[in-house]
């Protein structure tokens, strides 16, 4: 595998700064020192702070679309799908009780600033709720697909949110466990291998 390129470098480091700082707290000099560049370097890859959020946004995408993907080949049905999504929780609870989720924290952070942005970065939230529904649907919710997708979404960035705040590893894995209960109570209908 070839090594990252420098602009790669740049997108990866940002992306931790962005999600452990916040995205207006970080600056190009926090970047640069990251990466272990020069300024001037580093204006050659990206001459603004928005360039630079764009990329990483774009980066996130590209990653969840791929972690979809993965869920997808991985598992054998829709349950087990989704359960990958609610499991997320517990394997990133250390990252999540320090810094929160990094799509959540982000859109947030960004909504507060009226930025321009925020639009692109709720694409991922966008991603996670239609690929819930589609597993949702091929579980036999088809006229609830969308609302139960976004419930579920929803009851994820609360765990998140209140993880962050009480620091609670435990309450993580309370909410995992309620979660799994309500996953378990939808009926499941005829399979479909395409789905």
């Amino acid at each position: 595998m070839p090594a990252p390129s420098t602009r790669d470098l740049i997108v990866k480091e940002a992306d931790v700064l962005f999600y452990q700082s916040g995205f207006e707290a970080t600056s190009f000099a926090d970047i640069a020192a990251a990466v272990g560049i020069s300024r001037g370097n580093f204006y050659h890859h990206f001459k603004t702070k928005d360039d630079i959020l764009d990329a990483v946004i774009a980066h996130r995408m590209e990653r969840t679309r791929a972690m979809l993907d993965s869920w997808q080949t991985e598992n054998e049905g829709p349950r087990e799908r989704i359960l990958s999504f609610i499991h997320m929780l517990i394997a990133n609870r250390s990252q999540i009780m320090n810094f929160g989720c990094p799509v959540g924290t982000l859109c947030s952070e960004l909504a507060k600033l009226d930025h321009a942005a925020q639009v692109h970065a709720t694409g991922i939230f966008g991603l996670f709720r239609d690929w819930l529904a589609v597993q949702i649907r091929a579980l036999g919710a088809v006229d609830r697909a969308e609302v139960l997708a976004l419930h579920l979404l929803a009851w994820s960035q609360g765990v998140a949110v209140l993880a962050t705040a009480f620091k609670d590893e435990a309450f993580i894995c309370n909410e995992v466990a309620g979660i799994e209960h309500w996953l378990a109570s939808l009926p499941e209908g005829p399979r479909n291998s395409s789905n």
